[in-house]
C-alpha cells in the first residue's frame, strides 16, 4: 500500500530528509509531488523513522511545506521481453529511441538475484572479438569478466564499439547479444555509439543503456544494474550468450563517491567509500554461467585510470575481483598503433580454458606463449640499446628487436573495421615467428612448426 507524508524536515542539494515514515526500505522508490511538478527519488538511508531520499531530478525549487512524499513499496524495476533487443534506453530503463514502449513479459528488480556459487558452471568457451591482441594472447572466454584498463584520451570508446560489432561465439548456433551500458558519457559519445551501432547493424543484436554526464548522479549508480538485469533475462530466460560492455566504470565510482560524501559517510582510500570493493563485486559477480542453462553473461567493463595510475583504488579493486585485465598503452597510441593494447602487462586468467583443439586450434597455446616471450625479449633488447647503444646488441638481439617492431605493426595494429578470424590471427603469429631463428623457438613443438609455419626461402 502506498503511503503519503508531508513531513519533509530538511532539503540539502539533491537530498531530502523526512520524519515519521514507517516501514520504509533501503532502495525503495519515492514520488515527490511539488509545486513545480512530480519528481522521483530513492531511499538512501533509514534510521528510527527518519528517511534520507536522493531526488533524481535534484531538489532545486522544492518547498518543504508543500512537498508530498509517497513511498511506492518497491525498488527500481525493469520490464523486460524479447523486444528489448534492438532498443536504446536511458540510464533508468526508459526508451529514448522514439519507438513504442516495451510491453513487458516480466518485471525484474535491477539488483538481481544472488547466483549460487555451487550452481556456477566453469567458463571454457572461446569468444572471438576479431581483435588479434585479445583473441591471440589474452583470450576472452564465455562467462568471464575481463576489464579494459584505459587512460584519458585513449580510444577505449572505439575499441568498445568495435568489440560490440564483431564479438561472436564460434561454437554452436545459440543466439548472441550485446548489452551496452554507458555511464557519465558526453552527448557526442552517446551519439557516436548509437550511430555506430545503427550504421553497422549491430543494433539488431544489442540493448543500449545511455546515462549522460548531465543526468542525475543517482541514475549513474542504477545504469549498470539495468544493463545486467537485461542481460540476465536474455541469458537465463531466453538462453542467449550475452556480452555486457560497461563504460566507464570510473564514472560510476565517482558517482558512488559523490553520494557517499553527501551522506557524510567516513571516506576510505582517496575519498571513495569503504564499501567500494563490495559494491563493485555486486556488479562484476553477475557475470557467469549457470549449470543446466545454455545462456551465459560475459563482462567487458571499461575504466579509465586516473593519471594512468594502475594502483588507483578503482583499477586496483577491479583487478582483485575480475579474471585479468587488458591494458591500453599511451606510448603505442602516440606511435599511431590502433588498438594500442599492451600485451605484456595484459592478462586473461582463463585463456587456457578457452583455447586449443576443438575451441580455437591445436597450436594456439604454444604459439601465444612463444609470441609473448619473443615480444618481451625484443622490448628488453630495445631498452638495452637505448642505454648502451645498438652496437652492444648481438645479432640475435637485433633479430628480436625486428620481431617486436613487426609484432606491433602487423599483429597488434589493425583497422578499426577489421574483423580478423582466429585463423587469421594465428596465421599472422606464425608468419612473425618465421623471422626468428628456429633454435630460438622453444615453446612450440617441431610438429607444430612443420605444420603451420610458412616455409622459409633461402
Amino acid at each position: 500500500m502506498n503511503r503519503d507524508y508531508r513531513t519533509v524536515r530538511e532539503i540539502v542539494g539533491p537530498l531530502v530528509l523526512l520524519d515519521g515514515a514507517q516501514d520504509v526500505k533501503y532502495g525503495e522508490l519515492v514520488e515527490l509531488r511539488t509545486i513545480s511538478g512530480l519528481r522521483h527519488g530513492q531511499v538512501l538511508e533509514v534510521s528510527s523513522g527518519t528517511v534520507l531520499v536522493q531526488v533524481f531530478e535534484g531538489a532545486s525549487g522544492m518547498d518543504r511545506g508543500q512537498t508530498v512524499t509517497r513511498f511506492l513499496g518497491h525498488g527500481l524495476q525493469f520490464g523486460v521481453s524479447r523486444d528489448i533487443v534492438g532498443r536504446v534506453f536511458n540510464g533508468l530503463g526508459a526508451p529514448i529511441d522514439g519507438v513504442a514502449p516495451i510491453l513487458p513479459e516480466k518485471v525484474l528488480d535491477i539488483n538481481g538475484d544472488p547466483m549460487n556459487p555451487y550452481a556456477r558452471d566453469y567458463p571454457d568457451e572461446f569468444i572471438q572479438t576479431g581483435i588479434s591482441a585479445i583473441d591471440g594472447l589474452n583470450t576472452l572466454v564465455r562467462g568471464q569478466k575481463l576489464p579494459i584498463f584505459s587512460g584519458s584520451g585513449l580510444p577505449h570508446a572505439e575499441i568498445a564499439a568495435q568489440i560490440a560489432r564483431q564479438a561472436r561465439v564460434l561454437s554452436g548456433t545459440d543466439e548472441f547479444a550485446v548489452v551496452f551500458g554507458a555511464m557519465g558519457i558526453t552527448f557526442e559519445e552517446a551519439d557516436y555509439f548509437i550511430s555506430d551501432f545503427r550504421k553497422s547493424g549491430a543494433i539488431n543484436q544489442s540493448v543500449l543503456f545511455m546515462n549522460l554526464a548531465n543526468d542525475p548522479v543517482i541514475e549513474r549508480i542504477a545504469t549498470p544494474r539495468f544493463a545486467l538485469s537485461a542481460a540476465e533475462y536474455l541469458a537465463f530466460e531466453l538462453g542467449m550468450h550475452v556480452l555486457v560492455i560497461l563504460s566507464d566504470m570510473t564514472n560510476y565510482c565517482e558517482a558512488l563517491r559523490e553520494i557517499s560524501a553527501a551522506r557524510k559517510e567516513v571516506p576510505g582510500r582517496r575519498g571513495y567509500p569503504g564499501y567500494l570493493y563490495t559494491d563493485l563485486a555486486t556488479i562484476y559477480e553477475r557475470a557467469g554461467r549457470i549449470k543446466g542453462k545454455k545462456g551465459s553473461i560475459t563482462q567487458l567493463p571499461i575504466l579509465t585510470m586516473p593519471e594512468d595510475d594502475k594502483t588507483h583504488p578503482i583499477p586496483d579493486l577491479t583487478g582483485y575481483i575480475t579474471e585479468g585485465q587488458i591494458f591500453l598503452s599511451r606510448s603505442l597510441h602516440q606511435a599511431g598503433i590502433y588498438p594500442p593494447i599492451d600485451v605484456l602487462p595484459s592478462l586473461s586468467r582463463l585463456k587456457d580454458k578457452g583455447i586449443g583443439k576443438g575451441k580455437t586450434r591445436e597450436d594456439h597455446s604454444g604459439l601465444l606463449n612463444e609470441l609473448f616471450a619473443a615480444y618481451a625479449r625484443g622490448r628488453d633488447a630495445k631498452e638495452l640499446a637505448i642505454v648502451l647503444g645498438e652496437s652492444a646488441l648481438t645479432e640475435t638481439d637485433r633479430t628480436f628487436v625486428k620481431f617486436s617492431d613487426e609484432f606491433e605493426r602487423r599483429f597488434v595494429r589493425q583497422g578499426r573495421d577489421e574483423d580478423r578470424s582466429i585463423e587469421q590471427t594465428l596465421s599472422i603469429g606464425w608468419e612473425l615467428l618465421s623471422i626468428l631463428p628456429l633454435q630460438e623457438l622453444k615453446r612450440v613443438s617441431p610438429a607444430m612448426i612443420e605444420k603451420y609455419m610458412p616455409k622459409r626461402t633461402a
